[in-house]
């Protein structure tokens, strides 16, 4: 496991949208419901200084820069945690329609179940070398901890302002 400062510098994420892989070997791990693997990347929102929230449809990651100049006036982002319910009708759709939202969790990208953060224990923590030092999982999708899976990710997916409905 390689945590990754994603935003260096207070600069825009040196990753791409989605479809793009954000390490060429990100550790794998296993959906419980169809039992099928997919790489996954676990990403530390306190080192990069930002927030997070997932696809309620198909459990893609957003992942926002608190250093961002393209943060909306008037919206207070609360960095190293998953976002607030009032960040959410500023964030544009996902790619498959749904909407990025705080009770969001990743999906498996076969089959679309939910996938566990407290199942997840298991290969999060094998694949860690801090394990073996003491660190431990969170088992939850809102800490400072959020997962992409199968490089799906965005980043800094603001509305344009004129999009924004009150």
């Amino acid at each position: 496991m390689r945590l990754v400062q994603l935003f260096p510098g207070g600069s825009a994420p040196a990753f791409g949208g989605y479809g793009e892989s954000m390490s060429k070997s990100d550790d794998i791990g296993q959906c419980y419901s169809c039992n099928a693997r997919f790489s996954y990347f676990l990403v530390h929102n306190g080192f990069n200084d930002s927030a997070y929230a997932y696809c309620d449809t198909c459990g893609m990651t957003s992942l926002l820069s608190g250093w961002s100049k393209k943060i909306p006036e008037g919206v207070e982002l609360r960095i190293h945690q998953v976002i607030s319910e009032a960040v959410e009708p500023f964030l544009q759709k996902c790619f498959c329609g749904g909407s990025f939202k705080k009770g969001a969790s990743p999906r498996c990208p076969r089959c679309s179940s939910v996938l566990s953060a407290v199942e997840a224990t298991k290969y999060i923590e094998a694949n860690a070398p801090g394990a073996r030092m003491g660190w431990r999982w969170q088992q939850d999708w809102q800490g400072v901890y959020c997962i992409t899976v199968e490089g799906r990710v965005i980043s800094d997916n603001w509305k344009e302002e004129k999009e924004v409905v009150g």
